[in-house]
């Protein structure tokens, strides 16, 4: 199932539809939250663990920052796996993450982590779980996108967010993914919650830009959760985008979606470009006209961030 959020989510106040599902939310935050208390908490002092989530619905970096510390662990010889709960709509990313480190996926995270004990691993990098009830975390990093932020502000199905934003003030790091929007406003806000919490921050910068002809038009499709990060990272790299098309997030491609693509390409003169993530599910089709850019995410205060990490061995 392919599931593309609301437009009244990401308004900068809520709206009628906010407050008309507002009981709903309200009925789900208590239901998570007898949840949390009654389910078991797995702990082990034979492995270590780091929660990259967030409490916006998608599209807040988790992937690429969680692949960020698996690379810094890897450099310092200590042993780490990626786990991911088993989504059959998330073998993009799934497939990512292994392109990068080995992956451990389960119906349930908490199997995941003991198989990793059982296989040695001295750290587990969780690609979401941060509202999974069953693991107590070492470390837990909450991801947000600089221009979605908290959307209206409100929990799901009102607004975007799986918690309420004043819960950060039980959480001690933050990271800002994006390409510096909204950044001082974002921080102002965090700060009033809790002033007292890490804010790391980070943007994405493109890895093959020189191979594309930036005289060209381009048309962009991606069916990711921050479709409008991936806008901006390309026209801050002076590609001129005359035509962006946004899926829905994980969207799984048809050939018959791709023609169109390329059929509108042609109209409008102009050469296509995705995704790295959405690479992965229509590279089968090997179609020519449809190229795809690479990032990567660079942090500006990254010693900072990895200090926080080695802190696990002290």
């Amino acid at each position: 199932m392919n599931f593309k959020k609301p437009n009244f989510w990401n308004l900068n106040k809520p709206n009628f539809f906010s407050y008309f599902l507002s009981p709903l939310s309200l009925i789900i935050q208590l239901l998570k939250y007898f949840k949390y208390i009654i389910t078991p908490k797995f702990e082990s002092t034979k492995i270590r663990t780091i929660c990259v989530g967030n409490i916006y619905l998608g599209g807040t970096g988790k992937t690429m920052l969680s692949i960020k510390i698996n690379e810094f662990l890897k450099k310092k010889k200590i042993k780490t796996c990626f786990i991911k709960k088993d989504y059959s709509n998330q073998i993009d990313e799934q497939q990512i993450l292994q392109n990068s480190g080995p992956l451990i996926k389960d119906d349930k995270r908490v199997n995941c982590l003991k198989k990793a004990i059982d296989e040695k691993y001295e750290i587990a990098i969780f690609d979401d779980g941060l509202q999974d009830p069953s693991i107590n975390y070492d470390l837990k990093f909450v991801c947000f996108n600089n221009i979605n932020w908290i959307g209206n502000g409100l929990t799901i199905p009102s607004g975007p967010l799986r918690e309420s934003v004043k819960n950060l003030k039980k959480y001690k790091n933050i990271f800002l993914n994006g390409n510096m929007e909204n950044l001082e406003m974002i921080k102002n806000q965090i700060y009033k919650i809790n002033p007292k919490i890490n804010l790391y921050v980070g943007r994405y910068i493109p890895t093959n830009i020189k191979d594309f002809d930036l005289k060209k038009n381009y048309l962009v499709f991606s069916g990711i959760g921050n479709h409008q990060t991936f806008i901006n990272m390309l026209k801050i790299c002076n590609f001129n985008v005359i035509k962006d098309i946004e899926f829905s997030d994980h969207y799984n491609y048809s050939i018959n979606d791709l023609k169109e693509i390329i059929s509108l390409s042609e109209k409008l003169n102009c050469k296509i470009i995705t995704t790295e993530k959405d690479y992965t599910k229509i590279n089968k089709y090997n179609l020519k006209e449809i190229e795809v850019i690479t990032s990567k995410l660079e942090i500006e205060n990254e010693k900072d961030l990895f200090n926080t990490i080695l802190r696990l061995y002290e």
